[in-house]
């Protein structure tokens, strides 16, 4: 009966040693639950709210910009601006670049500036003919030729120079690239 009571007394003390990992453990596991959500909080509160303050900049800077040109034009007697020309977007384009050992993309969006409405009507009228010469001119690029300051400079270049000669009277001052990403 000894050793019936001697295992009676082991048996409930071995009971109560696995019961404390278990609350340390959910005790961690909730705390780590509550940084996790904390840190997703915080995350979403400055990324979210920078895009916005971003873009709001953007919009004041441009804001800024028409009335220092309204300005410019009204009553500028010295010191006056070149006029700005019309602004005519272009939809992005997506082409397979032309190196041969790997295959790379070129992300393009286009802001063409064009001296005139009347210009910006007829590369409107012309979009099919513009993309084709501009999906032809990036896909004969290479990496190495896109990727340097001159390069974009002078892909810049040869962008205005096919565009207008696509157009009954040369019109397009220049190109802006707004996005250019090479993966």
């Amino acid at each position: 009966m000894a050793d019936a009571a001697a295992g009676d007394e082991k048996a409930p003390a071995a009971a109560p040693a696995p019961a404390f990992p278990i609350k340390l453990l959910i005790i961690v596991s909730v705390i780590a639950l509550v940084f996790g959500v904390g840190g997703a909080f915080v995350a979403v509160k400055f990324l979210g709210g920078g895009s916005k303050g971003a873009e709001s900049s953007e919009d004041h800077k441009a804001d800024e910009e028409v009335k220092a040109e309204s300005k410019s034009e009204a009553g500028g007697k010295h010191g006056q601006a070149a006029s700005s020309g019309v602004m005519f977007d272009l939809d992005p384009f997506i082409v397979n670049l032309a190196d041969t050992q790997e295959v790379r993309y070129l992300k393009l969006t286009l802001k063409l500036e064009a001296e005139s409405e009347a210009v910006s009507a007829e590369l409107t009228t012309r979009i099919p003919q513009i993309r084709d010469a501009v999906l032809v001119l990036l896909s004969s690029k290479d990496v190495n030729g896109v990727r340097t300051t001159q390069g974009k400079f002078q892909l810049r270049d040869e962008i205005t120079q096919r565009i207008n000669g696509l157009l009954k009277k040369p019109g397009v001052r220049s190109a802006y690239f707004t996005e250019f990403v090479v993966q």
